[in-house]
């Protein structure tokens, strides 16, 4: 996913269909001068409705959309015809999307699962006909009941990214360079800070045609919770991976403590964060002897953990198999 094309938050104005009035009429026919009412319901505006899609990434397509108007209903007619429903407008948005409240921020709803619906702005109801009102009294009600207005409100849509495995670290920790070299993404590699600005998918194929989906999260820095640096902007796409891979390079001043750091990055953000499956990698081994593994192995935290090197792609293929026994097995 590219810069310009990856949009993971856009604030739309949803104005759902007004309802139908019911009708008021009278029956008359051939045979009939003074017959009873038969007046039908009014139709049911349109709803907004946000709809699960895999074949989407990203919150682009909403980007300029800044208004989304249903149909109202249609009205009632005579012989007791029910108006036509309005037209429900369908937004298809990527997995792991949520809807909030604008002016409040209350959690409307979210989306995890492909081609679940849910009605984010609903339709006003269509009015009732004028039969509804007739009584042993009121033989011939000459009115009906108004279709209720529909509602116009401001919704936040974001994204978390769903992924089995989200990739944490400081820039320049080798994150985009791991993710290359495990599955078919190309993200951006160099070697400066904050390289990543998005984050990028990956589908990391494993044996016997099996796979797990990761994702690169754009670099923490010390603050990133309290919004320095990239800050908030990110750290929300980690809530929703099953395992965190942390990922220190080898050349850090002291690989526990940065540890130690990004783990704080994340519990100040949200303290469930803490409760997720963790797996250490120490990258850029390949400046380590086996005298150094040895000594930063007395230091490390008390968590699963594995020295690779994407630049001369050692150990990955032993990191896959403990990234995937840890996403299948009990937590």
């Amino acid at each position: 996913m590219s810069d310009s094309n990856f949009v993971d938050y856009v604030k739309i104005c949803c104005r759902s269909g007004k309802g139908g009035g019911g009708s008021v009429h009278l029956h008359r026919d051939r045979f009939t001068s003074k017959g009873g009412p038969d007046g039908g319901d009014g139709g049911r505006g349109g709803h907004i409705i946000l709809k699960g899609s895999t074949n989407q990434w990203t919150l682009l397509h909403l980007k300029y959309r800044k208004h989304v108007i249903a149909e109202p209903g249609g009205k009632g007619g005579s012989g007791l015809k029910h108006g036509k429903d309005g037209e429900d407008v369908i937004l298809e948005v990527p997995l792991g999307t949520i809807a909030r409240d604008a002016e409040t921020g209350e959690l409307l709803c979210e989306i995890t699962e492909a081609d679940e619906q849910k009605i984010l702005v609903s339709g006003g109801r269509g009015g009732m006909g004028n039969h509804h009102f007739k009584s042993p009294t009121l033989q011939t009600p000459r009115f009906a009941q108004p279709g209720e207005e529909g509602s116009e409100d401001w919704v936040i849509l974001e994204l978390k990214v769903l992924a089995d495995v989200g990739l944490v670290g400081f820039p320049n920790a080798g994150k985009s360079s791991l993710l290359s070299k495990i599955s078919a993404a190309k993200p951006e590699i160099a070697d400066y800070a904050f390289t990543t600005l998005v984050p990028n998918l990956g589908i990391v194929p494993y044996r016997d045609y099996k796979s797990f989906v990761m994702a690169d999260i754009p670099g923490i820095i010390e603050g990133a919770s309290e919004g320095k640096g990239l800050g908030l902007r990110f750290l929300r796409h980690i809530e929703r991976n099953s395992i965190l891979l942390f990922l220190v390079p080898a050349d850090s001043k002291d690989i526990h403590e940065e540890y130690k750091i990004l783990l704080n990055e994340l519990g100040t953000y949200n303290p469930e964060l803490l409760d997720k499956k963790r797996i250490l990698a120490i990258s850029k081994s390949d400046l380590l002897d086996d005298e150094l593994k040895t000594e930063i192995k007395k230091d490390l935290p008390k968590i699963p953990h594995i020295f690779i090197s994407s630049h001369q792609e050692t150990g990955l293929i032993e990191l896959k198999d403990l990234l995937w026994s840890s996403i299948n097995s009990a937590f």
